[in-house]
């Protein structure tokens, strides 16, 4: 695809404000020390159990997102390349963006766009601007050269429900998606229509756009459905022939639980992979004089779906979906900082540790298996939850509060069982030892409190 010489106006950084951005980004990652490998030509499918995802050579591939939905039009290339080289320098592996979002410069939640393009010509879905798109193709393939796959919504629902920005219909969202699907088929991309709504009456419309996705790809690409807060597509689609996996948005407060809509997808017939792309965004609001979403709240929830059987997670923050840059200030903005520091934020990091922690060993082996925890589990949010290897090899537990965890360490598989404490917050080691594997064992946390969270590790010996 070529790339063009777009038009893009903003407002440049002057170098003194750059410096004191950076110096108030204390967990940015440092992009050149990972080399960059490209995921262009990674196809990927579902696993034969129908548990995660695999690329065309059955590697098992870790889904964790991160979300900065108005990447086609907010940012400008430096700054582009910017976040995605610190997005993959911290491990992500997918960036979920939407394609459509607004028509116009002025968007309908009070957003601007930095392009001068429209996506559309004269707000005609069969007639895509080619400018819009080429800056498109630019970004797809730039995220994908530094090993990033895109996970992209088609268009905000604005697009299709009753709204001043309604342009689709079944006939139109079906060209559209084949148009994005034929344009995008050699590129490492997932689809999800939806909007971040329930498809109610609107659903053969969602539904032809999936269809034209799967057509216009030649079914090489993987197709969701992105629905509102506190759902899952599995409530609409599950049996749907085009969902190849689900798609959770758990919702952006406190009691938010990964944990319960993952469970509930992993228990359905067929078996499709489910990954929560939306939990609460960190720093988002939750309510007057209230509390903001933490890290200690992203973690739980990344490794509290992790062992319940999720595919991956998602991440997210509310000043990166809005891009908030210098002219959207003074910061902080109503509490939301500048893009670059929200970039720096300890969850993006912390999340980053989760998925070392279970690459570790075979994660996609793991089994969920809260019988593995002997005593008191608790509930909800503060549930201690476990898993374990299908072989036996090792038990993963997590305590969200540094609570005591007694396992059944007959779920191991071998004479003794090397324990460890796993540090969520700096991704640290503490031994504990080693211990006979009999009866039951319990293992008290380093530290208890409101946000000590650890992750037990049991490897099993011979």
């Amino acid at each position: 695809m070529k790339t063009p010489a777009l038009s893009i106006r903003f407002r440049a950084l002057g170098s003194l404000a750059t410096a004191l951005l950076t110096a108030v980004c204390g967990n940015a990652a440092t992009p050149d020390t990972v080399p960059a490998r490209s995921v262009k030509n990674v196809k990927l499918r579902v696993s034969q159990n129908g548990r995660y995802f695999v690329d065309q050579g059955g590697k098992p591939f870790f889904y964790l997102g991160d979300t900065c939905w108005l990447l086609f039009q907010r940012p400008n290339r430096e700054e582009l390349d910017e976040y995605l080289r610190d997005r993959a320098a911290k491990g992500f592996t997918v960036i979920q963006a939407y394609v459509l979002r607004g028509l116009g410069k002025k968007h309908p939640d009070g957003n601007a766009s930095l392009l001068d393009a429209t996506p559309l010509i004269d707000r005609d879905p069969t007639r895509p601007n080619e400018e819009f798109f080429q800056n498109m193709d630019y970004v797809v393939n730039r995220a994908n050269e530094l090993g990033l796959v895109m996970g992209l919504v088609t268009a905000k629902s604005w697009h299709v429900t009753d709204h001043p920005e309604k342009v689709f219909d079944e006939k139109n969202a079906y060209v559209f998606g084949k148009f994005l699907g034929a344009r995008y088929k050699n590129n490492a991309v997932m689809w999800f229509p939806g909007g971040d709504s329930a498809p109610g009456k609107y659903e053969a419309v969602w539904v032809a756009m999936a269809k034209g996705l799967k057509d216009g790809s030649g079914g090489s690409q993987l197709v969701c459905y992105h629905g509102q807060g506190s759902t899952s597509s599995s409530t609409w689609f599950h049996k749907a022939d085009w969902l190849d996996f689900n798609s959770i948005q758990s919702g952006h407060h406190f009691g938010s639980d990964s944990y319960a809509f993952v469970s509930k997808d992993y228990a359905l017939k067929p078996a499709k992979p489910t990954v929560d792309m939306e939990p609460a965004y960190e720093n988002h609001p939750t309510g007057a004089n209230k509390p903001r979403i933490d890290a200690h709240k992203v973690r739980s929830q990344a490794y509290s779906a992790m062992l319940a059987g999720a595919a991956g997670h998602g991440y997210g923050s509310l000043d990166l979906f809005w891009f908030y840059k210098d002219a959207d200030g003074p910061f902080p903005k109503d509490g939301f900082q500048h893009w670059r520091k929200a970039m720096a934020y300890e969850g993006s990091r912390q999340v980053g540790l989760m998925r070392r922690l279970f690459e570790q060993r075979p994660w996609h082996k793991m089994v969920p298996d809260q019988s593995a925890i002997a005593l008191e589990q608790g509930e909800g949010t503060q549930r201690l939850v476990a898993a374990r290897a299908e072989d036996g090899s090792f038990v993963i537990a997590y305590t969200p509060r540094g609570q005591p965890v007694t396992i059944q360490m007959n779920k191991l598989n071998g004479s003794q069982v090397k324990a460890q404490w796993y540090d969520p917050r700096d991704g640290t080691w503490k031994a504990i030892g080693q211990y006979p594997n009999k009866g039951t064992q319990e293992f008290v946390a380093p530290s208890h409190g409101e946000q000590d969270d650890w992750v037990l590790v049991l490897d099993a010996m011979p």
